[in-house]
């Protein structure tokens, strides 16, 4: 039985041939508590430069991944049972030579892993080498987790009907589950303030959610598959957005997932309505200010909590002439390098929102959405709505205008300022 198998080595044309660039690919025997069937009792670890990708094999489906890649598409391959290690090499003109090495006594170590791959207890004090294992588990413990086919994943071409994700969605996959952990840790906080303001969530009251800019609504859908079928949480979700037919697209699938609490609109968030009072909104990359729109929507509706994803934050970049600031300003230096001032200024702008929606009474957290690698477009902002604010810690009120101290020092404008200063 394979216990293990690293492979290193690869040739430079291994994006072509496995669709990315990895460097090393390591697979282990997985203990029968862990493996996902007993057709799928090895946990490998796909590894580029920066990030790693897992996925579970099967036994057979193993042996034709080493048939097919050990000595050809990686140079180095080192298989390793409870018997012998197995080393395949591959010179530079491409001969390959096999060398065995007997493992004359089975490890300790060995002779656990096989006996737990059979379903056996392991022995006490045998501990590490499993939580080893855990720790890969709890790694791929998704919300949607893998190998459990979900309707609405299948049809927008993130899942195959089996439930095996799409190798070229698997970072939407990411994207979609992380979204989901976000939402998951205010869930709590909402039905607080929904029982503080004696409104507790029913069948006859659901929760009310908002997706402004739901584009192709991969988040949508998953919030109200994540809601209604996970959690069991009553609930209504609306998307809205500005292009014709992937609303209509949105719908039609909608209808043929009888999702009932799941609707979309043609419009933007003017049109959504001022009588509507949802309790989550979400934005992911509304661009430049339509975010704030969004956000004062939010603020001035009440609502329990905002899941922002900022995109494209032009408006202060483009005031930020050089002129604006003083040369001994502490802010001159960052002003003076082109890319540098358009880093500055995005995060200048969703500072000044994060710190508008405290002032308002608001719980701010900025956090990473998604790793780097995957989108340069990562922030989020998550706000949770307090039950008493404090308005004291933000802006000073000139006039009957709120203003940011550091719009002040940088001499720029803010949207979100102003929408919320004429209110």
């Amino acid at each position: 039985m394979l216990l293990s198998v690293t492979f290193s080595k690869p040739v430079k044309n291994i994006s072509e041939i496995l669709g990315a660039e990895y460097t090393r690919v390591k697979i282990k025997l997985l203990t029968a508590s862990l493996a996902a069937s007993r057709n799928e009792n090895y946990f490998a670890e796909f590894y580029t430069q920066k990030q790693v990708f897992h996925k579970k094999m099967s036994e057979s489906e193993l042996k034709d991944f080493i048939a097919s890649h050990a000595g050809t598409t990686f140079k180095n391959c080192v298989q390793r049972t409870e018997s012998e290690e197995i080393t395949i090499l591959a010179n530079k003109k491409g001969k390959i030579t096999e060398l065995r090495k007997n493992i004359r006594h089975e490890s300790h170590e060995l002779t656990r892993i096989k006996n737990d791959a059979n379903g056996k207890s392991p022995a006490s004090g045998e501990s590490t080498r499993h939580s080893e294992l855990v720790s890969e588990s709890r790694r791929k413990n998704y919300l949607l987790p893998e190998g459990q086919p979900v309707p609405f994943l299948v049809h927008l071409g993130i899942m195959t009907a089996e439930g095996k994700v799409v190798k070229a969605k698997y970072d939407k996959f990411r994207q979609i589950n992380r979204f989901l952990e976000m939402l998951d840790d205010i869930l709590d906080d909402v039905a607080k303030v929904r029982q503080s303001e004696n409104s507790p969530v029913s069948e006859k009251n659901p929760l009310s959610i908002v997706d402004f800019g739901s584009g192709k609504s991969y988040l949508t859908f998953a919030v109200q598959h994540y809601l209604t079928e996970v959690k069991k949480i009553p609930a209504q979700i609306f998307g809205l957005d500005l292009k014709k037919d992937v609303i209509a697209y949105c719908n039609s699938l909608s209808q043929k997932l009888s999702l009932k609490n799941l609707s979309f609109a043609v419009g933007d968030i003017a049109s959504f309505g001022e009588e509507k009072q949802p309790d989550i909104i979400v934005t992911l990359h509304a661009c430049d200010t339509a975010t704030d729109y969004a956000l004062d929507y939010a603020i001035r509706h009440k609502a329990k909590a905002i899941l922002s994803v900022p995109c494209c934050q032009h408006e202060i970049n483009s005031q930020l002439a050089a002129k604006s600031v003083p040369e001994d300003s502490p802010f001159a230096p960052l002003l003076k390098y082109g890319l540098i001032k358009e880093r500055f200024a995005a995060l200048a702008t969703d500072a000044i929102r994060a710190e508008l929606l405290e002032s308002k009474g608001y719980r701010v957290q900025i956090l990473e959405f998604i790793e780097e690698s995957a989108t340069p477009k990562n922030l989020l902002i998550r706000a949770i709505k307090k039950e008493s604010a404090d308005y004291q810690r933000l802006s000073q009120i000139s006039g009957g205008k709120a203003e940011s101290p550091l719009l002040a020092t940088l001499n720029v404008n803010q949207t979100l300022e102003k929408l919320q200063s004429e209110n």
